[in-house]
């Protein structure tokens, strides 16, 4: 489809993702532009006669001739004529044109193609009210408790004690770890403090320590969870040698007023239950929300076409390739040997990271034409509150960050206005609560740690 876009300017869709521009200069703009050649190649000029950037434009051409001027004359006009045609004809390119000059005769105006790949026209359909399901999560008077019971444990003092250690108590402890007598990364500390409770380590090692006394060493024998997070120690059995150097047991205050007024300078006791039921019911509404976001997205993207620029996902493609490099090398492991032990060479790693690069793609997509529906955008109140925020996380001045952040503006504004689409999306969907179901050992098992995570309290 071929469509005029200026006078003798055309704009040609060669499919849904790449347009091919034929745009027109007039002889009036490319001799303004000539001028400004000029003038700027005048100013190095040694002409006998004329102090620099001083000799008249034709002096100059007898001197140095035209084409110098007429170079740069068209370097200087195409970005501007090229830039107007894909804005007025609403495109947006995802990479450089390809471009082309095309012959002229004499006196026919300067013409010149541009072919490139755009971001596709969208047709939206349904993307509010949609239905989602997510997790019934509610606030107990068990929750508050806990919460409530987590503050005293913040403000509580450690005393020590003559006594065998008790499941909650603070003991200062070495361990060496070692599988089949070979010990193994992060497995082993000195003088490490920590509560002795089983929820925090995995499945045996606190147990294993409960009972012991101040200067006792024993061997503790503890699994890892089949799903453990490092696959090298994923399902295997670990012997920890431990030595218990002295024990501790939390002395809790009260929850009374007087407790309060360490969090609020003015508020009570019951004034501080209520302040974190709040907080905890604004926590369960936030992870509803987070759980639920995926499902949306998806069931937005399954309700739309979009054919994606294969720039686009070889983008995508590149980016994963590269977070699985980061990871492999943290993981200490070079790229040959990750390829070993997934079994796949790196052309099949390709292929499985293309699904992943075309949805993330497509949602990219989708959420911009959103955006642009919605009139959604990033304003400067958006950004100084992200810089601000970073800035608070790194401990750095608001002026670094946004040093910092200069060559990458775009990233940061992009990121303002995808959160924004999701929350609008969210807003406008339907949540209903999905069933309680019974809960999942597996799930809990994720979520215990090996000792050495654990950090000194």
């Amino acid at each position: 489809m071929t469509v005029a876009s200026a006078p003798e300017t055309t704009v040609t869709r060669l499919d849904p993702t790449s347009v091919e521009l034929e745009i027109v200069v007039t002889e009036a703009e490319l001799e303004a532009a000539r001028e400004r050649a000029y003038r700027q190649l005048v100013r190095n000029a040694r002409i006998p006669g004329f102090r620099p950037g001083k000799a008249p434009r034709k002096v100059f051409e007898a001197a140095y001739g035209s084409d110098q001027i007429e170079e740069r004359a068209i370097g200087d006009v195409l970005p501007g004529a090229y830039t107007k045609v894909i804005r007025d004809n609403d495109l947006v390119p995802v990479e450089q044109p390809d471009v082309e000059l095309l012959p002229r005769e004499p006196g026919e105006p300067l013409r010149f193609k541009a072919t490139v790949t755009v971001r596709p026209q969208i047709e939206l359909k349904q993307y509010k009210g949609i239905e989602v399901e997510g997790p019934a999560i509610s606030v107990t008077d068990a929750d508050l408790d806990t919460a409530m019971h987590n503050l005293q444990r913040e403000a509580a003092s450690l005393v020590p004690v003559e006594r065998p250690v008790k499941e909650g108590d603070a003991a200062t402890i070495d361990f060496k770890g070692t599988i089949d007598g070979v010990p193994f990364e992060g497995g082993t500390a000195e003088n490490q403090v920590t509560e002795i409770a089983e929820a925090r380590f995995i499945p045996g090692f606190a147990a294993g320590i409960i009972g012991m006394n101040a200067g006792e060493t024993k061997t503790v024998e503890a699994k890892f969870p089949d799903d453990y997070a490092n696959q090298e120690l994923a399902g295997k059995t670990a012997q920890f040698e431990v030595t218990v150097h002295d024990v501790k047991e939390p002395e809790f205050p009260a929850l009374d007023d007087d407790f309060a007024k360490r969090f609020h300078p003015e508020g009570n006791i019951e004034g501080l239950r209520a302040d974190v039921k709040r907080r905890l019911e604004e926590n369960a509404q936030a992870q509803i929300r987070r759980a639920v976001t995926t499902d949306l997205i998806d069931k937005i993207m399954d309700a739309h076409e979009v054919a994606l620029p294969s720039v686009m996902i070889d983008r995508e493609l590149q980016g994963l390739e590269g977070e699985a490099r980061s990871y492999v090398e943290r993981a200490g492991l070079n790229w040959d040997e990750y390829l070993a032990k997934q079994e796949k060479t790196e052309e099949e790693l390709k292929t499985q990271y293309q699904a992943e690069a075309e949805r993330r793609v497509k949602s990219t997509l989708l959420l911009e034409a959103i955006a642009k529906a919605e009139n959604i955008d990033a304003t400067q109140a958006d950004i100084d509150n992200e810089v601000a925020t970073m800035a608070r996380q790194y401990g750095q001045p608001v002026a670094a960050i946004r040093e910092m952040l200069r060559p990458n503006m775009a990233n940061l504004i992009d990121g303002i206005v995808r959160s924004k689409v999701i929350d609008f999306l969210l807003d406008n969907a339907v949540i209903t609560a999905a069933p309680p179901a019974a809960e999942d050992a597996s799930e809990t098992a994720k979520e215990t740690k090996a000792p050495a995570a654990q950090s000194s309290e």
